[in-house]
C-alpha cells in the first residue's frame, strides 16, 4: 500500500496518529471526524493513498464502497438519527481540505442547515442536457 508522509490520514492508517476507530479491515478505515459537524460524524478511507475521486482505482473504490451499508447502519444504531449525508469533496474548490480519498457520514437530526442545493434547472433546457450526456458519454472510459 502506498503511503504519503506528510498525509494525516496515512498517519491515521498507519498508527503514527491516533484516531478513534469504529471500523477497520485490510483495505479501508473508518473513524469519527474530530470536527464533529454532527454528532456521529464519520470518515471512511481507503489505506492506500489516492488523493480523490479522480485518483481512485476502481478496485479501492469496491473494497471502500462495500462497507458503506455496514457503516451506515451501525451509525444509525448507535446515534439513532433521522437522515445520513454521505458526502464526499474532490479538489480544493470543492472544499476537499485533506487529499486522501476519503467519504463523510453526516448524521442528521432534524434542525441542522449544512448546505442549500439550489435548483437551476430554469438554466438548462433539454437541448442543452441531451448535449452534454452526450459529451459524457464519448468521455467515458
Amino acid at each position: 500500500m502506498s503511503a504519503q508522509s506528510d498525509c494525516i490520514f496515512c498517519k491515521i492508517v498507519s498508527g503514527e496518529i491516533p484516531s478513534n476507530k469504529i471500523y477497520e479491515d485490510n483495505d479501508v478505515v473508518a473513524f469519527l471526524d474530530l470536527s464533529q459537524v454532527t454528532e456521529g460524524h464519520t470518515l471512511l478511507i481507503p489505506k492506500d493513498h489516492q488523493a480523490d475521486i479522480f485518483q481512485l482505482q476502481e478496485e479501492t473504490a469496491s473494497k471502500l464502497f462495500t462497507k458503506v451499508p455496514k457503516i451506515a447502519r451501525a451509525l444509525k444504531k448507535t446515534f439513532d438519527f433521522k437522515g445520513l449525508n454521505i458526502a464526499n469533496n474532490n479538489g480544493q474548490q470543492a472544499d476537499q481540505s485533506v487529499f486522501h480519498y476519503h467519504l463523510h457520514f453526516i448524521p442528521r437530526y432534524g434542525q441542522e442547515v449544512l448546505y442549500n442545493w439550489a435548483d437551476n434547472s430554469e438554466n438548462y433546457s433539454d437541448e442543452d442536457l441531451k448535449s452534454y450526456a452526450q459529451t459524457v458519454q464519448a468521455n467515458m472510459e
